[in-house]
This record gives structure tokens, C-alpha cells and sequence, in this order.
């Protein structure tokens, strides 16, 4: 191959990059801020004391609090523990789950 036909096929071959486009988020910062729920659902399989020993153990609660919410998840069949970021709660949530109750993770409107 000859240096002339070299530069042509090189010549041929170079095509034009077009510069990268930058996308952006498209979510509101308002939208990142809102807080989540941590609500946990009535059973029929746990205790009432098992319920309230989970509730002092993951929230710290004191026995009377932890009470008042068990007795809230037992009439209502729901109630909301805890409310904040959202990488806390889905860390409650999932404490929640290993104890083996049923808890869900909820945006606040």
C-alpha cells in the first residue's frame, strides 16, 4: 500500500463525533425531600407483647409508646411509627421484616 492511498483511506474513514449530549435529573428537589412512613399492618400471627418487645427494640421506644402503637395496629389495623428520609425508613422497614412483621414504606402526601 502506498503512502498516498494510506492518507485517502484514512481520509475516507474519519467521520465527524458529534459532541456528548448532558442530561439532567428532571426531579424537583421539592420531590427528594418528602418524607416517608414507616407503617406496620395488623397480623394474625404475633403477639401483642411480641410486637411491643419489636417496637422498644428497633425504635427505642419506651414500653408505654410501644403499647399504644401495638394497641394502634391492633384496633386500626395500622399504624405509622416512624417518619423521615427515606433511606432511614426503608431501614426500618426492613428491621421490621427480619423481626417478621408486616411493614410497609410510605411517601407522606
Amino acid at each position: 500500500m502506498s503512502a498516498v492511498s494510506a492518507v485517502q483511506l484514512e481520509k475516507r474513514s474519519t467521520s465527524t463525533v458529534e459532541a456528548p449530549v448532558r442530561e439532567t435529573e428532571t426531579r424537583e428537589e421539592e420531590e427528594l425531600d418528602v418524607p416517608w412512613q414507616v407503617v406496620v399492618h395488623n397480623d394474625p400471627v404475633n403477639l401483642m407483647t411480641y410486637v411491643t418487645m419489636v417496637f422498644q427494640r428497633v425504635f427505642g421506644y419506651p414500653r408505654e409508646k410501644a403499647e399504644r402503637h401495638m394497641l394502634e395496629v391492633h384496633h386500626k389495623g395500622r399504624s405509622v411509627l416512624w417518619c423521615g428520609v427515606r433511606e432511614r425508613a426503608e431501614f426500618y422497614v426492613q428491621q421490621l421484616h427480619g423481626y417478621l412483621l408486616l411493614a410497609t414504606l410510605e411517601k407522606v402526601v
